[in-house]
């Protein structure tokens, strides 16, 4: 049904539509009718969903911060799950990744040449030299955060350290294409170019997505784009930044007995950071890293 001006705005807000959200719909049916892909009210988050939000992200940032006191070479991807997990439930979380889709833990574990999704084991000792991602995700009264970091462990080889350090930076370079009336491919674009550069190659058939009312919304995100191109950013909308970048071929492959575990095809190492971002009015805010 179509709002009239003095309707109550479809936002919650309490206001009437013309003094709220009338000139917002308006601009985006205009870049609709350029013939744009236009994000709908289900991807814009309230401001009470916001706050919410960022209650959940306080509490993923603090684990991943705990993750980073604690993680060193000895330790097995197992003892960070139980980390992820008590830590997160302590503060009143839950783990988001922990039987989602079957997943069977509290956290993933991604290991030089796993991309993504590394399920942790009793069996996997992170050892000199190694790089790991650890992707936490939090539940909190029912709102989504999602974010992740990497890891150097002990002595890392140059050639390790500047993946992680450039896919890092990749974030920071595609972070200034993300503005309200942008596209999302205009980060995608400044992502891939950057990695590019670096004589580095991106993956694409795994990218960021929408989150906070659930763990994974629309927009799907991808770091291959071009600007211009994708999805219109708008105030309001969040969703993950999370490039994962190979040194070698952007190929991949899922392990077929766990289902889950994403390799590089040509077993050279992948890094990936994550962080969590909301479209404002004049830029963005970063919502968990």
């Amino acid at each position: 049904m179509k709002l009239g001006r003095n309707d109550a705005c479809w936002c919650g807000s309490g206001k009437k539509y013309k003094k709220c959200h009338e000139a917002f719909d308006e601009k985006i049916a205009q870049f609709a009718r350029d013939g744009a892909e236009v994000p709908d009210h289900s991807m814009i988050k309230t401001p009470e969903q916001i706050a919410a939000i960022k209650e959940s992200a306080k509490i993923n940032i603090a684990v991943l911060d705990y993750v980073a006191e604690h993680i060193k070479a000895g330790v097995t991807t197992e003892e960070i799950d139980q980390w992820v997990y008590n830590e997160t439930t302590k503060r009143g979380g839950i783990p988001a990744p922990l039987d989602y889709e079957g997943f069977p833990k509290s956290v993933c574990t991604s290991i030089n040449e796993v991309v993504c999704h590394g399920i942790p084991s009793d069996k996997v000792v992170l050892k000199d030299g190694d790089i790991v991602n650890v992707d936490v995700s939090t539940i909190l009264n029912g709102y989504f955060s999602d974010s992740s970091r990497m890891f150097c462990i002990g002595d890392v080889s140059e050639e390790k350290r500047k993946l992680v350090e450039v896919t890092k930076e990749s974030i920071e370079v595609g972070l200034k294409e993300v503005k309200p009336w942008g596209f999302l491919g205009d980060m995608g674009q400044a992502i891939n170019d950057y990695a590019q550069a670096h004589g580095y190659s991106v993956v694409r058939e795994i990218g960021g997505h929408g989150v906070g009312l659930e763990f994974h919304e629309d927009p799907w995100v991808s770091y291959v784009s071009r600007r211009g191109e994708e999805m219109l950013m708008v105030p309001g909308m969040m969703f993950t930044i999370e490039p994962m970048i190979n040194m070698g071929s952007a190929d991949i492959f899922q392990d077929e007995e766990d289902g889950w575990t994403v390799y590089t095809e040509d077993g050279k190492p992948s890094a990936q950071w994550e962080i969590q971002v909301l479209i404002t009015e004049d830029g963005y805010e970063i919502i968990a890293y």
